[in-house]
């Protein structure tokens, strides 16, 4: 039925002025770090139902198949393989020294560690670090852009989805896994690892949040912002419609009194 014939009935004329009232309320409200969030919701119910349907039975099924020593090596070689990259966007950052070690990681991890199924080098107190380019843009000041929820990926920012594309054509040895089998092979197995390695967060978030979505997203931007700074942020300035704080009152003072005269001495008996 086309929108002409919608308007000539009573019926649907007063349908389409609420549904109109109810997204002009609905955008009175939105987060403005969120201008998308009518398809970013429908994407998250789809990620969501994909999960459940798809996600959750095989990483639990990979989790009580494979021993956690299995499941362990598997995790060290990937993240292994990214310690390149992330050495990479160490000096993209100007974090030279983080950069080397890196760099150091992987060399020990992938001689000594056996390609990485070991992770030799945090014993040996080289610490693993987690960069990427999106935090190395903004790093340099390029801002969050609104926030996307992408399919299967979940949640992202324009800036993020930027940097997460060249990490994966640039900085993602897996994209060159060759024959193609081996490469979505490959991609799969690191999927289904990490997955299984937050059926536990899943459950948590479950109980915890009235709102997943406003959840996952708050979260996800206090997690990006502490990265890009290291750990270390500086505080947020004030929203413009805030207002400021009122100074603290002092107690109120009551009237001024003199002091009690002192009682008068009585004279000493002769």
């Amino acid at each position: 039925m086309t929108l002409p014939h919608v308007l000539n009935r009573p019926l649907g004329m007063l349908c389409l002025v609420l549904a109109l009232a109810g997204g002009c309320a609905t955008t009175a409200d939105r987060d403005p770090r969120d201008p998308l969030e009518p398809m970013n919701r429908a994407i998250y119910r789809f990620n969501e139902v994909a999960d459940e349907w798809v996600g959750v039975p095989v990483a639990t099924a990979y989790r009580n198949v494979l021993h956690e020593q299995i499941r362990s090596r598997i995790r060290n070689f990937f993240a292994n393989l990214g310690d390149l990259w992330i050495g990479v966007n160490d000096v993209l950052q100007g974090k030279f020294f983080d950069g080397f070690e890196d760099g150091m990681r992987f060399v020990f991890n992938s001689t000594f560690g056996l390609f990485g199924l070991h992770d030799v080098a945090s014993d040996m107190g080289i610490e693993k670090r987690d960069e990427d380019f999106g935090q190395t843009l903004g790093r340099w000041g390029v801002g969050d852009g609104p926030y996307i929820v992408l399919p299967i990926l979940s949640s992202s920012t324009l800036r993020d989805t930027v940097g997460w594309g060249v990490d994966v054509f640039a900085g993602d040895p897996v994209t060159y896994f060759r024959p193609i089998a081996l490469r979505n092979s490959a991609y799969g197995l690191r999927l289904v690892n990490r997955r299984a390695d937050l059926l536990d967060a899943g459950k948590i978030l479950e109980q915890a949040a009235l709102d997943k979505y406003v959840f996952q997203r708050d979260a996800y931007f206090q997690r990006r912002r502490s990265q890009i700074y290291d750990g270390n942020p500086p505080r947020e300035p004030r929203s413009r419609d805030e207002e400021p704080e009122a100074p603290a009152k002092e107690p109120r003072k009551g009237p001024a009194t003199e002091p009690a005269a002192e009682p008068a001495k009585e004279p000493k008996a002769q």
